[in-house]
């Protein structure tokens, strides 16, 4: 009778095995195809915001194009446009408009910065620098003399800075900075250079606090493109990882992780009176206060020596002109949020 159960048992056993095995490989191929759709979906995120975002080629032959049918010139041309010793690296852009590169010029490291399109309107939360020209370096027209040019620079800056008692000292430095090649006289593609490049408040400031230490110095121009100086230290505390990494790592060891690669308090209170030095150039500058519209720690960085070095100025305004930008806007007042009852 025992040997009539043995048979019974064993045909029903390879029956629950096959069965359980055909649920695994189930659920691994589910899982294994979740991971797939997952994987590509963040993929094609990443590269639609990147293709977005990141217009280098776009900016590059905007400039080339001008520059070899000689409306624009600049130090930097010949070398991004026929030696190609200036190229595009990493991509740090987060506005379409204000396209960011880190870059290498003649082996030198450097942050490459390019204007894409106009902002007609005025805008707090994204443009700070309204381009109201439509036609890109359509001044100053053929036949401008060079003392009519300084006449439009002295305009501009009474605009933008006030009826400051220096500003024709800052005019005779903005025609140095324009002599890209350095032989004596400003060209109509130089001149056209810088006019665009003076509607930006970042090279404004970097023109007038040049010899502050912690502003990066300019490199070079080529239309609105210009390379400045690359900050070594991008990021005031923790450490920069890739987008991929970011998506594994849990929040609290995130947190470790950034305590743990943070400078000591000493080179934190470097880095502090750095930043205070900073805003006291800038608040009270040689040719008028300046205003810090963005706080933002991503603004900062600094250097091997713990040196306070500013990555990023676009939001740094004239008090003069902010004040005539928002003159005329209305306050749109909003109600208060009614307080919670307590228990």
């Amino acid at each position: 009778m025992a040997r009539s159960l043995c048979p019974g048992a064993w045909l029903r056993k390879p029956y629950y095995l096959q069965a359980r095995f055909s649920y695994v490989r189930m659920k691994y191929l589910f899982f294994s195809w979740l991971a797939v759709f997952v994987g590509s979906w963040i993929i094609y995120v990443q590269y639609s915001t990147y293709t977005e975002l990141c217009r280098g080629k776009d900016c590059k032959k905007i400039i080339c194009d001008k520059y070899k049918t000689g409306v624009i010139d600049g130090p930097a041309c010949n070398s991004l446009c026929v030696t190609e010793t200036l190229y595009f690296g990493k991509c740090l852009s987060t506005k379409p408009n204000n396209q960011m590169y880190l870059g290498i010029w003649d082996n030198l490291p450097g942050v490459v910065k390019c204007q894409m399109e106009q902002a007609l309107h005025l805008d707090f939360g994204t443009e700070l620098e309204p381009r109201k020209e439509i036609v890109l370096f359509d001044k100053p027209t053929r036949g401008t003399t060079v003392q009519k040019f300084k006449e439009m620079v002295y305009s501009l800056f009474k605009a933008k800075l006030g009826d400051q008692g220096n500003l024709s000292e800052l005019v005779n430095l903005i025609l140095t900075v324009a002599d890209g090649d350095k032989d004596g006289q400003v060209s109509l593609g130089e001149a056209k250079s810088a006019w665009a490049l003076l509607q930006l408040n970042e090279f404004l400031l970097m023109v007038i606090l040049q010899d502050k230490e912690h502003t990066p110095k300019l490199m070079g121009f080529c239309g609105d493109l210009y390379v400045m100086e690359s900050v070594e230290y991008t990021s005031l505390y923790g450490i920069s990882l890739p987008w991929v990494i970011e998506l594994f790592i849990p929040s609290g060891f995130r947190r470790s992780m950034d305590q743990l690669f943070t400078p000591s308090w000493p080179r934190k209170a470097k880095i502090a009176i750095g930043l205070l030095e900073f805003v006291e150039d800038v608040f009270h500058g040689p040719y008028g206060n300046f205003l810090m519209c963005d706080t933002s720690a991503r603004n900062l960085g600094y250097n091997d020596k713990y040196d306070l070095k500013m990555v990023d100025m676009r939001k740094i305004v004239p008090e003069t002109n902010l004040k005539e930008l928002i003159k005329d806007r209305s306050l749109e007042p909003r109600s208060l949020r009614p307080a919670k009852a307590t228990q």
